[in-house]
């Protein structure tokens, strides 16, 4: 009896049950660090742990969901999570799968690096993965292009777009519709009080984003 129990426990884990209390633990894990905003998570939430390979398959297969891209340790992601989730609650989203931009788990950065050499061009100085360079391509009509600033205080196009942290997009049949990071423009830096201001303003941004006519309908988000 005891080992059909064991085996139930650790099909359950597999199976990616009980999730969404791993990404409250993951999060609140770092509330008693440096540096690291304070935040609560709540139990219930609709994040689903994924990978840039399964998010990429859902993508190919014409489904209709949401994505977050972020990580518990991005300050950013910190700033808006919390308000996220409760919007996400508010209108009853059953699921957000949840990509780490960093791939913690895994102990690999999804993304490419890039820095400006000396003649101010920008350069990768690592590649990304090859999923994430697909992601690029396939979420190409939502992202913004990646630029770095120089001493002069210039932008600097890379020649790629980005998936930055936080990005909550939506896929309507297989399709990305719609973006938001969720921060507000009130917030110039990323350990910033939140404000009730820019607490607002979040709340609309996930407000529009997740009452997108069309979406998440059915048992398929």
């Amino acid at each position: 009896m005891k080992k059909i129990l064991i085996m139930l426990i650790v099909f359950i884990m597999a199976t990616g049950c009980g999730s969404k209390n791993n990404f409250k633990k993951e999060y609140e894990s770092l509330n008693k660090e440096d540096n690291y905003r304070e935040i609560s998570i709540p139990k219930k939430n609709p994040i689903v742990y994924s990978t840039a390979s399964e998010i990429i398959s859902k993508i190919k297969n014409n489904e209709t969901f949401y994505v977050y891209f972020g990580s518990s340790y991005c300050p950013w992601c910190r700033s808006v999570i919390e308000k996220a989730l409760e919007v996400a609650n508010n209108n009853n989203i059953d699921k957000i799968y949840y990509v780490d931009i960093w791939d913690g788990a895994h102990n690999e950065i999804l993304r490419d690096t890039f820095e400006l050499n000396e003649k101010g061009e920008a350069v990768a100085t690592k590649l990304g993965t090859d999923e994430y360079y697909e992601l690029l391509k396939l979420l190409d009509n939502v992202l913004d292009e990646y630029t770095l600033t120089n001493d002069n205080n210039q932008k600097v196009n890379t020649n790629e777009k980005r998936i930055f942290a936080p990005t909550f997009i939506s896929i309507v049949d297989g399709k990305a519709k719609k973006k938001t990071t969720g921060i507000s423009s009130l917030q110039t830096k990323s350990q910033a009080e939140l404000t009730d201001e820019i607490k607002k303003d979040e709340e609309q941004q996930f407000q529009e984003f997740f009452t997108e006519d069309g979406l998440c309908q059915d048992e398929s988000c």
